[in-house]
């Protein structure tokens, strides 16, 4: 898969919701606008956790995939 470039990683692998979306809150906080935030998370909610966060915030996703059990998000901090 072609990877998109980004900014910052945060390795979100192990933890459980709400965790993997309220640590990438703040890294995306901690972002310049149009900085881009790859995470890696294990969590299954979080894919659900994280399309209704960007579709609610100003953020944007710009690609969310899996590879294996871990579930990888790219977001455009807005």
């Amino acid at each position: 898969m072609n990877e998109l470039q980004f900014d910052e990683l945060l390795d979100a692998r192990g933890l459980s919701c709400p965790l993997p979306l309220l640590k990438a809150k703040q890294a995306l906080h901690k972002l310049a606008a149009g900085a881009v935030l790859k995470v890696i998370a294990t969590d299954q909610g979080s894919v659900r956790d994280f399309k209704a966060y960007t579709d609610q915030s100003d953020h944007q996703m710009l690609q969310s995939f899996t590879e294996g059990d871990e579930y990888i998000y790219l977001i455009k901090r807005g």
